[in-house]
């Protein structure tokens, strides 16, 4: 059997252990605890940022933003399909409606196609933008595996129509721009909102988990309260709004505060896999790896290997058994969020870009503690695989 290579595992080679058994000698083990403050204040100091509040999950973060951007029934979010679904569904849980807007390049969303859409489909009435009677109230642009969106065209867009800027940074903490005017900004701190996601595969993990920011502190304070049932009074348990169980725990947060401690070395490795992956699949007739926007420096969260559709007819399902088979685990994009089932009657606008790249991009192991003789043997069976479907 050919050795296994996973495409993203957590790291702990810190503190995780020692915090974690601090917390449980503590006693303190749910949404109470002093590990929850110290890692929103670690994030918070990292990203630069006033404050954030932790929660369960980026699903839930992406939730509150759209609570606290005054999201209602019947208001039209505008979302991207390349993405994995959690960043919008919350749109549904608001009794809101979607619509899809293509990528571009980047595999983040078109700010062209943003712009022609509400030129285009919409009318601005009254400093509002409606879309057939709907007024459109709010944008989610998703930084897709550590790629910076262009930040400055869309806010451009977005401030003109008075649209709230939600940013899924699930895959981008790290990410931030390095030219322009938003230099040493991060992802998830420059429009109005920005969700943070630490599931097992992201650059950091707490399990489960996530954060929220917000450029305003009275949001993040509210959406913090929200996360906790909207309690007003601790001893009769008054609530005065509708609130969610949405609070990370301390034993989540334990872990959290050492992997803050890491993160600037995990992001130092994957950019530096990145630059080897780069080097080895060069020249490479079959596939290239897909690059990361100019003028920012990306977290790499992911590896993107945009596969030769001129010379790769076989299905992706294929590739993926076939590496499976010789021991590389590896994944598709994701099907696309305006095709799966609780989406199809909702308005995809002009979409040419994501489905071409749903049906070429294969992600690739990304770890942060994979070696350098074990990125060396999966390149090796890619182009193996690849060229196996040439000659059969």
């Amino acid at each position: 059997m050919e050795k296994f290579i996973p495409l993203s595992i957590p790291n702990f080679e810190g503190n995780e252990k020692k915090y974690m058994d601090e917390a449980l000698e503590q006693g303190w083990v749910s949404t109470g605890g002093e590990y929850i403050t110290k890692f929103e204040k670690a994030i918070a100091r990292f990203l630069n940022t006033s404050d954030v509040a932790a929660c369960q999950s980026g699903t839930s973060a992406i939730h509150l933003s759209l609570i606290e951007a005054g999201v209602k029934p019947g208001d039209i979010v505008i979302v991207p399909p390349l993405t994995f679904i959690a960043a919008v569904n919350p749109v549904k849980y608001q009794f809101a409606v979607p619509v899809f807007i293509d990528c571009d390049d980047s595999l983040c969303m078109d700010p062209i196609k943003l712009k022609q859409f509400c030129e285009e489909e919409c009318s601005f009435v009254n400093g509002v933008l409606i879309y057939k009677s709907k007024e459109v109230k709010a944008v989610i642009v998703v930084h897709v595996f550590g790629n910076m969106a262009d930040m400055v065209s869309i806010l451009e867009i977005a401030h003109r129509y008075n649209l709230k800027v939600i940013e899924d940074a699930t895959e981008a903490l790290g990410t931030h721009y390095t030219d322009g005017p938003f230099a040493g900004k991060y992802a998830g701190t420059i429009g109005d909102f920005g969700a943070f996601s630490f599931n097992g595969n992201k650059i950091i993990t707490t399990g489960g988990g996530g954060a929220v920011t917000a450029n305003s502190l009275n949001a993040v304070s509210h959406m913090c309260y929200l996360s906790t049932q909207a309690k007003d009074d601790i001893h009769y348990y008054i609530h005065n709004e509708v609130g969610y169980n949405y609070r990370m725990t301390n034993i989540q947060a334990a872990l959290g505060v050492a992997q803050m401690e890491e993160l600037p070395e995990f992001i130092r490795r994957k950019q530096v896999n990145y630059e080897l992956y780069k080097e080895l699949f060069k020249d490479f007739e079959f596939g290239k790896i897909m690059p990361f926007r100019s003028g920012t420096a990306s977290n790499k969260w992911f590896y993107s290997l945009e596969i030769n559709r001129d010379k790769i007819h076989v299905p992706m399902r294929e590739i993926i058994t076939s590496l499976e088979k010789c021991g590389i685990q590896t994944r598709a994009v994701w099907g696309l969020v305006n095709e799966q089932i609780p989406y199809h009657d909702e308005f995809a606008y002009k979409l040419e870009k994501a489905p071409y790249y749903a049906d070429r991009i294969l992600n690739i192991p990304s770890s942060t503690q994979i070696t350098t003789e074990e990125i060396e043997v999966v390149v090796r069976r890619i182009k193996d695989v690849l060229r196996g479907f040439i000659n059969e």
